[in-house]
């Protein structure tokens, strides 16, 4: 064999090394995208703000879609009468419970309306917050929120925001490393409620009704739970005030006007379902709009209000 032979055919098995090098790279799954948080916050109100919005299945349908496998919090504190700007405090990779928090906030009722700023801000500690969920293959969601002293701020993933408020257990979170959200032990307290409710007052297909009172100084809100046909009874009925009087169902503004009336009634109304956090719906029975979930507001008719108060607790 020549030498030039030998060269050519030394080229040739290079070449062809690196042909296969570059297929194998090909068919390999992507790395994950960097991790890096933004040094400043680029809100100019708590919470409500991510750095882009994720090209992901679900976005429109739930704050964290999916089954991310990591998630890393970026923190930002700052003052509540000066926001925005904020430099970046530090961040931390969650250890355990990264699956958890996505399906926690995943099940938050969300809007792709914006709320607006809903408070009347005062000065005080505030810290903003990204999360970063990473996917398999390489993707990414970034998720904004804000603890601070009104609790009272946006959640959101770019595309939707939710009102319901989850500031302290992302505080908790950041500190720990670990996902462990803290629920009250009386339910009557309330929670955030549940996604689907910026469609209709109560979602889905509950399976009991836990209707409180109000607390009183000598102990917890009295409470009466009902059992799956009375929940879906009363879910209609709260649910056909969507299409029976459609002016008079609107986007909440946590406000209402009082009217007056012997029976002054404030509830709350809570929907269990098999899986995830309950519907939470509260009755003013003589205010206008009456029902309120957050997200919705309606007023109540003269059959609503009888229905609730009929499955109340003693006053």
């Amino acid at each position: 064999m020549s030498l030039l032979h030998g060269v050519r055919v030394a080229l040739a098995v290079t070449a062809a090394c690196a042909a296969v090098a570059l297929i194998s790279q090909a068919v390999r799954a992507p790395s994950p995208a960097p991790v890096s948080c933004p040094e400043r916050w680029g809100g100019d109100r708590p919470g409500g703000w991510v750095p882009a919005a994720a090209d992901l299945d679900g976005v429109e349908e739930s704050l964290v879609p999916g089954e991310p496998v990591t998630a890393m919090i970026c923190a930002y504190p700052g003052d509540g009468a000066r926001p925005g700007g904020e430099r970046l405090a530090g961040s931390r990779l969650l250890t355990g419970g990264a699956g958890a928090m996505a399906r926690d906030l995943g099940y938050l009722p969300v809007t792709a309306a914006d709320p607006g700023d809903l408070c009347a801000r005062t000065g005080g500690a505030t810290t903003n917050y990204l999360i970063r969920f990473a996917y398999p293959r390489g993707k990414a969601l970034w998720v904004g929120s804000a603890e601070e002293v009104n609790s009272c701020v946006t959640t959101t993933n770019g595309t939707v925001g939710s009102r319901s408020y989850i500031g302290r257990d992302l505080t908790a979170a950041y500190r720990t490393g670990t996902w462990n959200p803290v629920r009250p032990g009386d339910p009557c307290l309330g929670f955030p409620g549940r996604r689907g409710q910026h469609e209709r007052m109560v979602p889905g297909e509950p399976v009991s009704v836990l209707v409180c009172g109000q607390a009183t100084y000598d102990g917890p809100a009295p409470r009466l739970e009902h059992g799956g046909e009375t929940a879906e009874a009363l879910a209609a009925t709260l649910n056909s005030l969507d299409t029976r009087n459609s002016p008079d169902t609107r986007t909440s503004e946590n406000t209402c006007r009082g009217t007056g009336g012997a029976q002054d009634r404030a509830l709350l109304l809570l929907f269990g379902y098999p899986d995830g956090p309950p519907a939470s719906v509260r009755i003013l029975t003589t205010c206008e709009p009456g029902a309120d979930n957050g997200l919705l507001q309606a007023n109540l008719d003269e059959n609503t209000r009888a229905q609730v108060t009929r499955l109340a607790p003693p006053a």
